[in-house]
């Protein structure tokens, strides 16, 4: 009847934000369900560490896309879109307003605008570089990424060893920038119309979250979250394991440092964590940033955007 596109809320922003808690109260308002687009959330057994949203705080809202993989399997951006959006879809069939959540920004980019070709794993590429990795040094390998491709550098975490050797891998397969790749295809596969809404904190109320939501995260028993992981056989070398606070924590069971220090990295490193969020978020020139005490102002701005043309 109609060639018009799905409309969907798109709500991004830092670690620590508020975004699950704001996107529950717009959903209560607007009558709509929640898809996770947190690219930690979507392991199961891991609770605390990823700051998911508990059943509770979910105030009968539907939240789709949590707890759908085990931490040794692998998940993309890719695989997260095969699964997003027939969900997206049904939900606006069913006349539901659609949430998208979370702070994993090439998650919501994939969504918003496709993917681009890239090329398979190569495994011998792969493997000669795994062991660079380990004869040379976590450093070695990442001043090479940097030297090769600094926009890429720029976007990944020194120490994420599968996204430094995977870019490193397209760069010797394709002959180019890996972040080139990102560059041509330019995510103009748009499905849906949207609407993007970036939370707005002050630096240092943001910073003082972060430290605190660290520190909770610890007294809820993160350590203990992760001795259980390890009891059921999942390996710190996974992806998932190298994650914010996983990979502390884990350091610190080996003995690497004390508890206290671990804390303390990792409040340091989500800090950081959140500043390249921020730094991605703020290319977006379609990005709408609103303060979360506003929400007068954000319910009016989903109100005009839904109110342009039917749902």
């Amino acid at each position: 009847m109609t060639d018009r596109k799905p409309k969907i809320i798109v709500i991004v922003g830092p670690t620590a934000s508020g975004k699950s808690s704001i996107a529950v109260d717009l959903a209560l308002e607007f009558d709509g369900e929640v898809v996770n687009a947190d690219s930690m959330q979507v392991y199961r057994f891991m609770d605390i560490g990823t700051a998911k949203i508990r059943q509770e705080e979910m105030r009968g809202i539907p939240h789709h896309l949590i707890d759908v993989v085990d931490p040794d399997e692998d998940f993309n951006a890719s695989e997260y879109r095969s699964l997003a959006e027939p969900k997206v879809r049904k939900i606006n069939a069913q006349n539901k307003i659609c949430f998208v959540t979370g702070g994993t920004g090439l998650y919501i980019k994939a969504l918003l605008g496709g993917l681009f070709d890239c090329p398979p794993s190569d495994h011998g590429v792969r493997e000669r570089l795994f062991l660079e990795w380990d004869d040379l040094g976590q450093a070695a390998l990442y001043e090479r990424l940097r030297m090769c491709d600094p926009e890429a550098a720029s976007n990944i975490h020194p120490n994420n060893r599968v996204r430094v050797l995977r870019a490193l891998e397209v760069i010797e397969l394709v002959g180019k920038p890996f972040s080139s790749l990102i560059q041509e295809h330019g995510f103009r596969d748009a499905p849906f119309d949207s609407l993007k809404l970036c939370l707005d904190v002050e630096r240092e109320e943001l910073y003082n979250k972060i430290n605190s939501r660290s520190q909770a995260m610890i007294d809820d028993g993160l350590v203990e979250e992760v001795k259980g992981l390890f009891e059921k056989g999942f390996s710190s070398d996974l992806k998932s394991m190298n994650s914010l606070g996983y990979r502390h924590i884990s350091e610190y069971l080996r003995g690497e440092y004390g508890l206290d220090k671990a804390i303390v990295q990792l409040q340091q490193d989500t800090r950081k964590y959140a500043k390249r969020q921020l730094t991605w978020f703020r290319a977006d020139p379609d990005m709408v940033w609103m303060s979360p005490e506003d929400r007068d102002g954000i319910r009016e701005k989903i109100r005009q955007f839904l109110s342009d043309s039917t749902v």
